[in-house]
């Protein structure tokens, strides 16, 4: 499910170009909001391409577990996922390896598996240096460059004259240029350049490093009883090399009548502040969030405009108040996030200003105790509503061809409540109900021929034990550190004249490889002899105390994968069994601590394990017949196609279902 957020914040970007983008954006804001109705039905009657349907619709919950869909349908407590079951297709659906939401959403879009799209995890390491980059987007001072390779099957119906509008579907930032509409997702950064950093205004001092946001001490003014003000500065993006800020203040009055308010923090039952931030005021009250507050941060002629909500969680006897990550104003976007550009500001126009990072639900807030889990909830719920307004509306303008929508509830709760597996917290059979209603929505404007897919990209299970998997190495003798050496992060400690193995991100394992690495010592000649011994312990690993196996398989990309981007992968793949995980420690590169360990924090839920025990969900409102392995995540590409009658490339692997 999620890019650096899973580690921290990405690395940071010199907003630039973004005027003409802004100009643009601007000029044609109020013809996209008239027109574009009849630009996608004078598009749609150009359609060439023939096929069975009227409209191919395509409803993805990300991370919704086929196991828990069926125990909750047989409660009766998702009805139209039951109605699918009844009448259509319910199955599970075989996944990627690894099954990380990046890496299976881009075998979804372009059909293909990772050693053509390149994607095998949220994070890269560059040989070179071992430091991390995104493994979908690249973004430089001369603009953003998408990195997953391949074509998505939206592209080859554009092609044929099929039009598709493509909501939120994960590595598709930034967006291409198609016969469609696209509005992207995960990886779309925020005008800080990160993948989503929150900030928090406090009066306590911060108690060591955030991950994942900023602490900025503040001090309260005014006497009890009077009025109170708190002043500070919201930092923004760096532009011309500097990086820029808005005043901001909160006032509120402060009398007797005090009463407790979670997180040790105690507010007036009818307190009401006032924020004060680029020329607005806004309204705060304890424990509601704010209305999309827009802001504008300039450096001469340069002009960045991003949007925020706002929540203040207290103010005596300490204040505390949350900003969410500095999204990218969809109206008067700095980098594009739509094809057309256009048509983000036509959604902005239409239902007011949206979440627009790509990792929009704030995870990091949560885990750092900055939002409590019911603020947190809230945040969720609000940013499902927003993208379901927006897909029943693409739902209303795409009257043929393909309309495909990815909804994140599912997935984002899961990571944060589901401590084991057996007992789901009430917070995520919540979602999956939540789900479902939208999924009634969507059925209620479908039609006789209509063709509709829900799917997830894996499912669910707990991350109960870490694995440093850096340790193992250390102890295992495939890793050396220097003398002396600490805890540094991203192996900066590591003795690379002695090291054979390290690992780096949430899957793999890479040799130090002699011509590859920048310090490489392992002969290629020996490369795969080492990945068999490595791969022989490894599935060798229990824990101490029960005798349990920790390994369900290890994977030799050079066998798993095909295609010209094998080179990319990790050397070897990790398969944990579940209720393990790469430890945090080993996703940022560290090899200090014990292998195994327990995962006491937020983040109690995962799908970073073996492909097999966390398979995807797959409905359909009409029988499908599989191949005989079963369906795969990588058969949806070619399954459109031929709805369309679209001639199947062969570089494809998948293959297509027959529709009955």
């Amino acid at each position: 499910m999620l890019t650096l957020a899973y580690i921290g914040p990405g690395a940071g970007f010199a907003a630039m170009g973004s005027f003409m983008i802004l100009f643009a954006a601007l000029a044609l804001g109020l013809l996209t909001l008239f027109s574009l109705p009849f630009r996608l039905l004078f598009l749609l009657f150009r359609q060439r391409a023939k096929g069975r349907f009227r409209r191919c619709v395509i409803v993805g919950f990300d991370g919704l577990d086929p196991r828990r869909a069926a125990a909750l349908m047989d409660a009766g407590r998702l009805p139209h996922l039951a109605g699918l079951r009844a009448t259509g297709t319910f199955m599970p659906l075989a996944t990627t390896c690894p099954p990380i939401s990046p890496v299976a959403w881009s075998t979804f879009a372009t059909g293909v598996n990772p050693g053509k799209h390149g994607i095998f995890d949220f994070l890269n390491r560059d040989p070179r240096t071992c430091l991390p980059e995104l493994s979908s987007a690249r973004i430089t001072p001369k603009g953003a460059e998408l990195l997953r390779k391949s074509r998505p099957f939206w592209h080859l119906l554009g092609e044929r004259g099929v039009f598709a509008t493509i909501l939120r579907v994960p590595v598709t930032f930034p967006p291409e240029r198609f016969r469609g509409l696209c509005l992207t997702a995960m990886c779309t950064p925020d005008i800080r350049g990160t993948q989503g950093e929150f900030t928090v205004f406090q009066t306590d001092p911060p108690a060591g490093a955030t991950t994942g946001g900023r602490r900025i001490q503040v001090t309260v003014t005014g006497a009890p009883g009077a009025r109170r003000c708190v002043q500070s500065a919201l930092p923004g993006p760096t532009l011309r090399g500097q990086e820029r800020s808005l005043p901001l203040s909160v006032t509120w009055k402060a009398e007797p009548g005090l009463r407790g308010q979670g997180s040790g923090f105690r507010v007036q039952e009818q307190l009401e502040a006032e924020l004060h931030v680029a020329g607005r005021t806004v309204r705060l009250r304890p424990g509601m969030f704010s209305p999309w507050v827009k802001l504008t941060f300039r450096a001469g002629f340069t002009r960045v405009d991003a949007i925020a909500r706002f929540l203040l969680i207290g103010t005596e006897p300490g204040f505390k108040l949350y900003v969410t990550p500095l999204n990218i104003d969809p109206e008067r976007p700095a980098l594009p996030i739509s094809w057309p550009a256009s048509y983000s500001v036509y959604l902005a126009k239409r239902f007011g200003p949206f979440a627009t990072v790509g990792l929009a639900e704030d995870t990091w807030a949560l885990t750092e105790g900055v939002l409590d889990d019911v603020a947190f909830l809230r945040q969720a719920h609000d940013i499902h509503a927003e993208r379901e307004a927006m897909f029943l509306n693409a739902l209303r303008l795409t009257r043929r061809g393909l309309c495909a929508c990815v909804f994140d509830l599912t997935d984002r709760v899961q990571h944060t409540f589901m401590r084991t597996a057996e007992h789901p917290a009430p917070a995520i059979d919540d979602a999956y109900e939540r789900c479902d209603a939208t999924l009634g929505r969507v059925m209620k404007r479908l039609g006789p021929r209509d063709l509709l897919f829900v799917l997830s990209d894996h499912g669910f299970t707990s991350f109960r034990r870490g694995v440093n998997l850096n340790a193992w190495l250390r102890e295992n003798g495939y890793l050396a550190l220097k003398p002396d050496a600490g805890g540094e992060e991203y192996l900066l400690n590591a003795d690379w004249s002695r090291t054979r193995a390290y690992s780096f991100g949430l899957a793999g394992l890479y040799l130090n490889l002699a011509g590859r690495e920048a310090q490489g010592i392992v002969p290629r000649g020996e490369t795969q002899a080492l990945k068999d011994e490595i791969a022989e312990r490894l599935r060798a690993l229990v824990e101490p105390a029960t005798g349990e196996t920790v390994v369900h398989a290890v994977y030799d990309a050079a066998a798993t994968y095909t295609g010209p981007y094998v080179d990319r992968a990790p050397d070897l793949i990790v398969g944990w069994r579940s209720g393990y995980r790469h430890s945090w420690e080993t996703a940022v590169g560290r090899t200090d601590g014990p292998v195994l360990a327990d995962n006491p924090g937020k983040w109690c839920g995962d799908h970073c394990v073996d492909r097999a025990e966390v398979p995807g969900v797959l409905f359909c409102n009409r029988p499908l017949a599989f191949p005989d392995r079963g369906p795969h995540i990588a058969d949806v590409a070619p399954t459109v196609l031929e709805v369309w009658q679209v001639p199947l490339p062969g570089y494809l692997d998948g293959a297509a279902w027959k529709v009955k």
